[in-house]
């Protein structure tokens, strides 16, 4: 009863395992895994949308001669459960995203969207209106004139604080302007 439960076989003295043949596996094999759909797709054949976090059966490769920075870029593949129709994308891992390679449309996708919007705006403003760009680099000019005018006051400041001794500073903190009997204004010193 004890033979049944074996963890460990018996080797002979005389065994080599350089003489055990071996098997060579295919360099890209497709490998089946159970996914979530990363994004919201509609379907071109039936018109059917696939919620995003849709469970399904799929096939993985990695795509030869594609790489990010030393990331492989892996391949999915699955078919639609109502018009069979197959979707293929691969990750986009520079963008941290998915590209759809054939199939269902995305439904929605923020980064392109987004990107396309702002990038035709401003090509239609440069293209259209020359003077505009041209006001807006006297804006920055003058701005930059401004800043530094500013910065040129302040050393000046700094450089005129530097120059007055401790006592100085003593003497003009305790002097102030006082009012006489008269009203009119006398230097003297602070009272208190």
């Amino acid at each position: 009863m004890g033979e049944r439960k074996v963890l460990n076989k018996y080797y002979p003295p005389d065994f080599d395992p350089s003489a055990i043949p071996k098997g060579k596996r295919k360099t890209n094999t497709q490998v089946k895994v159970r996914m979530m759909l990363p994004m919201s797709l509609k379907c071109n054949n039936c018109g059917e949308y696939m919620a995003r976090g849709t469970k399904f059966n799929s096939r993985k490769e990695t795509a030869e001669n594609e790489d990010y920075l030393g990331i492989p870029i892996f391949r999915f593949y699955f078919k639609r459960r109502l018009c069979s129709s197959e979707v293929t994308f691969k990750i986009y891992p520079r963008l941290s995203d998915y590209q759809k390679v054939n199939g269902p449309s995305r439904s929605y996708e923020p980064f392109e969207e987004v990107a396309s919007d702002n990038e035709s705006e401003d090509e239609e403003e440069e293209t259209a209106n020359p003077m505009k760009t041209l006001e807006e680099m006297t804006m920055t000019s003058k701005k930059e004139m401004d800043l530094l005018d500013a910065l040129d006051e302040m050393k000046s400041q700094n450089a005129r604080r530097a120059m007055l001794s401790p006592d100085d500073i003593l003497r003009l903190k305790h002097t102030s302007r006082v009012l006489d009997d008269d009203g009119h204004t006398k230097e003297g010193l602070k009272e208190g």
